[in-house]
């Protein structure tokens, strides 16, 4: 891979700079959005309606495990969604994506319960969990080149955190839409949802994710395929089978950009899901909690959300002008030494666990928006769909089908202190920066160079 410096890209772009803004986020957004409403639901509704009554731990625990189960199909996606991607193009990829996550999450909204059909209920969530995780895999990595591939001059990293702003923008929508539907149905436990919320209203996020992707299809059928694209395709520099090439050809990237992801997955699963089991367990429950009501705790993480939101955008900006590895250092390092105050953090009161949350998201905005820029800069253009989908899926196997899981087991290990859990993060968090450390700078290498060393590996 070239490393001399040269504008990026040298076409100008194919889209307005609009619709590539709209169209990459909005995406995201819903991804997000899916994601958010059925992390909320694996913590407040599945372990009551989808398992067997009795130990509510290997409930929770079995409904986490679904929800990691998503994790292992994303690579699955990445390799499927990636080879049309890249020999199709990103535009009818994107669609493709988003039509199957939205039918997924649409049908959960309708199943039936453990009440009703016995284990059939948990079986059939787990294969729509694994639809989700399919779809997951192919629409991060689309979004992220409709960005980077249509971005201006010295502004890809700016770009690339559009597609990444759609995660606390679809925090706020779904957990919002919960709380929405908690205030109307009202329960008199804090420590369980009202009857009628566990009878219905936990459907209506679900359902409403159908309003979303109708939107989403709309702005992403009036896309055209980027100038990167069209002009690799002109050429003929795509690869008949991106798959076997990435692997043949840039091993070392689809390694280090697994791993570049590594920090930010985890941190990204503990401040989300598992924070929310953490914040509302009882302080008196045999593994104690903050013990937060459950409206309390989420307009808690609402808050820091937005926090994620402002330093992914601020994110950019730095990423461009400083560059992706030096910014990322640097944060990653931040993130270790957060893992080790989480018990000094957490044990100072309400302000303590606000600060906590604030910390958290802002490290997780710096951390996760230079890499919808990084990942696809790895890679060349015929292979860029699949190379960066496959380190970004890959990783969340590492990083994210484990870490609720993981964090409550170490959570019942530290007798209900988060201790081995913040150790968990900043243990993680170092794998990163060890890989960022022997990588090397993406920021002035351009699209066209990337592209220039390909010719003679395709197969």
């Amino acid at each position: 891979m070239s490393s001399a410096a040269s504008p990026a890209p040298t076409t100008a772009p194919a889209n307005p700079r609009a619709r590539v803004v709209v169209a990459s986020l909005i995406g995201t957004t819903i991804e997000f959005y899916d994601f958010y409403v059925y992390a909320t639901a694996a913590v407040l509704v599945f372990p009551h309606l989808f398992f067997p009554p009795g130990d509510e731990t290997t409930a929770l625990l079995s409904s986490f495990a679904i929800f990691g189960a998503a994790m292992v199909a994303r690579p699955l996606g990445a390799i499927f969604f990636g080879h049309l991607g890249d020999r199709r193009g990103r535009k009818v990829t994107l669609v493709g994506a988003l039509l199957t996550m939205g039918i997924a999450t649409f049908l959960i909204g309708v199943l039936p319960t453990y009440a009703l059909v016995g284990w059939l209920a948990p079986l059939l969530l787990v294969v729509l969990r694994l639809a989700q995780g399919f779809a997951l895999g192919g629409e991060w990595s689309g979004a992220a080149l409709v960005a980077t591939e249509n971005a201006p001059a010295g502004k890809r990293a700016w770009y690339g955190t559009f597609p990444q702003l759609g995660a606390p923008i679809g925090f706020i929508i779904a957990n919002g839409l919960f709380l929405v539907i908690a205030a109307v149905l009202p329960s008199d436990d804090p420590s369980r949802p009202s009857d009628a919320f566990l009878e219905w209203g936990w459907r209506i996020p679900f359902l409403f994710s159908a309003v979303m992707v109708i939107v989403g299809l709309w702005v992403r059928l009036r896309l055209v395929e980027s100038s990167t694209f069209s002009k690799a395709a002109t050429a003929g520099k795509l690869a008949k089978v991106p798959l076997a090439t990435v692997f043949r050809t840039h091993w070392r990237q689809l390694i280090l950009g697994t791993f570049y992801m590594l920090a930010t997955y985890v941190l990204f699963y503990l401040m989300t899901t598992f924070s929310l089991s953490y914040g509302r367990a009882a302080t008196d429950a045999p593994v104690p909690g903050l013990g937060y009501e459950y409206t309390t705790f989420v307009l808690m993480m609402i808050f820091g959300v937005v926090f994620f939101g402002i330093f992914t955008l601020v994110s950019g900006p730095l990423a461009d002008r400083f560059g992706r590895r030096p910014t990322l250092i640097v944060i990653t390092a931040a993130i270790i030494l957060f893992g080790l105050l989480w018990v000094p953090l957490l044990s100072a009161g309400t302000v303590g666990v606000v600060l906590w949350l604030v910390l958290g998201f802002t490290l997780m905005g710096f951390t996760f928006g230079p890499m919808g820029a990084l990942l696809p800069e790895l890679f060349p253009t015929a292979l860029r769909y699949t190379g960066s989908g496959i380190s970004y899926n890959v990783s969340s196997i590492l990083g994210a089908a484990v870490a609720p899981f993981i964090a409550v087991w170490l959570w019942q290990t530290g007798g209900g202190s988060p201790v081995w859990v913040g150790v968990y993060l900043s243990v993680m968090a170092t794998l990163t920066l060890i890989a960022l450390l022997v990588g090397r700078e993406t920021k002035d290498i351009s699209l066209d160079d990337v592209d220039a060393e390909l010719p003679e590996a395709l197969p």
